[in-house]
């Protein structure tokens, strides 16, 4: 199969390469010093049982792509620079071209519905890293990743199980599932303490902020009666498939906020992931405003350019408790 990985970072790039070295043809969209590293010297990707460069050709948008070959485009750019990479693509792309969402948050498959009638759910749980131009790192073995996906906004077909296969080929596992959003709201769950690593560091993990978050859109998600997968659904799916040692001496750092802060970005996808929770609970009437406190103030740092660590959890609870929300 022909793939485009639309965002070439931490996710995308490792799908990416994990595509190219099992023989699928894979053209990587990427930009600034990621793009020129890929460009003069390959993509590098790193896991625990190898270090490879691959020179897969990567360019700088879908322009610069040839369109006349169906490709499956992976859309992995974060959920804040999806419509800018919507309007790019639906400017050359034909409107029957294959989309498949690899992000998080629940907001961008139907973003990509209103442009591409074949939109799919992608849902990943992969532990990887990209902090370093042109390099990727994959921290789990022996499986990079779950991928599973299905269909948008249900069901599954041929076009999904080649999709699963290809995964499948290139050390992921993945599963063809007609519910793939019930999936998705669970990981958006999981992905709400996101911003408070990207606030705190690894303390914020598991600290009170983040159980507070969790609990908060629990209760909303029920109230706009939105199926999710429950945990225990998601704790069997996982198992212990994902096992992550230290990679050179090196520990998995964090999850994508964390890491989009750290590269001092100027952006990271609170508003994707507790801003759906603060959104929720306006349309039905229930407020959050654990999420809204953090969807803020993580936006508000990666703009500052503040770096993970720069509030300890317990200055981070105080401020939510004094109404800084």
């Amino acid at each position: 199969m022909r793939f485009v990985i639309y965002g070439a970072g931490a996710i995308g790039g490792l799908m990416g390469g994990c595509l190219y070295q099992s023989g699928h043809r894979v053209e990587l969209i990427a930009r600034g010093r990621h793009l020129a590293a890929i460009q003069d010297g390959g993509l590098v990707v790193e896991r625990q049982d190898q270090r490879v460069v691959l020179p897969v050709p990567a360019v700088a948008g879908p322009d610069a792509l040839d369109w006349d070959e169906p490709a499956v485009v992976v859309l992995a750019v974060k959920s804040q620079d999806t419509e800018a990479a919507l309007d790019a693509l639906e400017a050359v792309a034909p409107p029957d071209t294959v989309v498949v969402c690899a992000q998080n948050g629940v907001a961008n498959e139907r973003r990509a519905l209103r442009r591409f009638a074949n939109t799919y759910g992608l849902c990943v749980m992969c532990p990887a890293t990209h902090l370093e131009p042109g390099v990727v790192v994959g921290h789990s073995v022996p499986i990079t990743g779950l991928m599973d996906l299905g269909r948008y906004p249900g069901g599954v077909d041929d076009t999904a199980a080649a999709v699963a296969g290809a995964l499948v080929e290139s050390t992921f596992q993945s599963v063809v599932r007609p519910d793939i959003m019930r999936w998705k709201y669970r990981k958006l769950l999981t992905n709400l303490p996101n911003a408070v690593e990207a606030l705190c560091g690894a303390a914020g993990r598991g600290s009170e902020v983040a159980v507070r978050a969790v609990a908060e859109a629990e209760v909303v998600l029920a109230a706009a009666g939105i199926d999710v997968a429950t945990a225990e659904e998601d704790t069997e799916r996982r198992g212990t498939l994902l096992q992550t040692p230290p990679l050179g001496g090196r520990q998995w750092g964090g999850g994508s906020s964390w890491q989009s802060v750290t590269r001092g970005t100027g952006t990271v996808e609170a508003d994707f992931l507790n801003g759906e929770i603060a959104l929720l609970g306006r349309l039905f009437g229930l407020p959050a405003p654990v999420n809204g406190f953090l969807q803020h103030r993580a936006g508000d740092a990666a703009r500052a350019g503040r770096r993970p660590g720069d509030v300890t959890p317990e200055q981070l609870l105080a401020e939510l408790d004094s109404g800084a929300a």
